[in-house]
Order: structure tokens, then sequence, then C-alpha cells
């Protein structure tokens, strides 16, 4: 479904990205693993568009989407969740939602609209928020959320746009223990219909959720396997896991 061949990114002098050639397959969870200051946000950025690469290609179901802007990308079927939240925080959970699917979709919320539109616009904005576990706060203000609410709520504003692969960057970010349960359950249901590419810290996390995982380090994929074989990966271990998890 994703190819990159050979992408690079610098910035001045520091390499961020060097010469990185990764595939994702239609209907994996597919995480991105790497300390801090790999260059796991500097290629989400380059697969979403935020950021052009230096050189190499990038390919989507087989088509050329290097050069492309970011909102070509979202219509072509890839979506984007970012570390930071960002959403309408003033708005309600529905409207944000609402208009997520209103920027697909093309409707205007123009009063002079056929009911029936507006009904399905919102209709598919409540069927989104019962997915990601809001339906009881549809008509919350997005800013007064949880901050587990907030990052699942980002992530329905991605679903929004009926995505095929979904970028997940550290969704699990800045949460506790049952926020994080809460997220890995909201990923385990929406991989049966859309391929992830997941960036994420919590190990247990990936391992549960990855059916595969690749390896970046200093701006390089040192490794792309099964989670099983990344755990035992002496080289992977003595780059970044350690410890952290039992061989």
């Amino acid at each position: 479904m994703l190819r990159l061949e050979a992408i690079s990114k610098r910035f001045g002098g520091v390499v961020a990205t060097d010469a990185v050639s990764l595939e994702v397959a239609q209907g994996e969870v597919h995480a991105l693993i790497g300390p801090n200051g790999a260059g796991k946000t500097t290629l989400i950025g380059q697969i979403s568009g935020s950021l052009s690469p230096d050189e190499g290609e990038i390919l989507f179901e087989n088509r050329k989407i290097t050069r492309l802007r970011q909102h070509a990308r979202v219509a072509a079927g890839l979506a984007r969740s970012y570390q930071i939240t960002s959403i309408f925080r003033s708005f309600t959970v529905l409207d944000n939602l609402a208009l997520a699917v209103q920027a697909r979709s093309g409707s205007s919320f123009s009063f002079w609209k056929p009911v029936a539109e507006e009904t399905a616009l919102f209709g598919e904005a409540r069927a989104i928020g019962d997915e990601i576990g809001l339906s009881s706060k549809l008509d919350s203000t997005a800013g007064n959320l949880s901050h587990g609410e907030q990052r699942a709520l980002e992530v329905g504003l991605a679903l929004a746009t009926r995505p095929r692969l979904v970028l997940l960057d550290e969704p699990m970010a800045g949460m506790g223990p049952e926020e994080s349960q809460r997220m890995i359950a909201l990923i385990s249901r929406i991989r049966s219909r859309v391929t992830v590419l997941l960036v994420e810290h919590d190990m247990d996390a990936v391992f549960r959720l990855a059916d595969r995982i690749s390896v970046l380090v200093a701006g390089r994929i040192i490794a792309t396997d099964l989670p099983e074989k990344i755990k035992a990966n002496q080289q992977v271990r003595q780059a970044y896991l350690g410890d952290e998890v039992a061989a």
C-alpha cells in the first residue's frame, strides 16, 4: 500500500532521514519505533506531505505522491494524526467530527442544502463518535475532554476522511495506563478496515498491536521484521530496546 524508496531529508548539515526504504502492506498495523531524534516524525511528515523529501520517491497504492500537496494525499486516502493534539477546542465533539466529514464530502452546512444531506453528515459523525468511544461526549466541548479523549477525537477526525491508510504519530503520548489501554482498544477496532502506520514509544502497545515493526535509528532503518524477531534482534536491543522488553 505504501512504499518509500530511499527518501532523505536534511536540515542544514543535519541528516534527519537517510535513504529510508520501507514498505507497508495493506491491512497491517506497521509500527515505526526508535529513540528520540531518530527522525520518525520527519519521516511521517514526508509521507503525509507536510515535508518534502530532498531525495527519493514515495508511492501510495503504486502511485507516486512524492510531490503531492498534503490535502491531495488526504483526498487520495492517506490521513494523519499528530504528536500534539490538533482539534477545534471550542467546538463540541460532534461539531469537530461533522466538520471533518464536511471537509471530505464537500457539504457546506448551507441552509438551502437538502436536510437529508446534513442529516447524513451528522449521522456519520455520530457513528465515528461511537467508534472512537465518545458517544456519550458528543455534546461536550472538545477542550473540556481528558487528554486521552482528545487523542481519541483526533483519531476520529482522521477516520472522518475515510482513509485507507492512517498515520498515527505517538497517539499514546502523555497518557496514563487506563487511557493507553483505551487507545490500544481503539486501534484494535479500526485495524479491520484501515491500514495503520504507528509511531509509538509505548513498547507494550507496539508489541500488542503491530504485525510488523521497523526500527529507525539516526535516520536509517536498521531492521524490519515480525515483533518477536525484533525483540530478539541484538542490533535493535543495543540501539534502542535495551532491557525494556524480554527476549
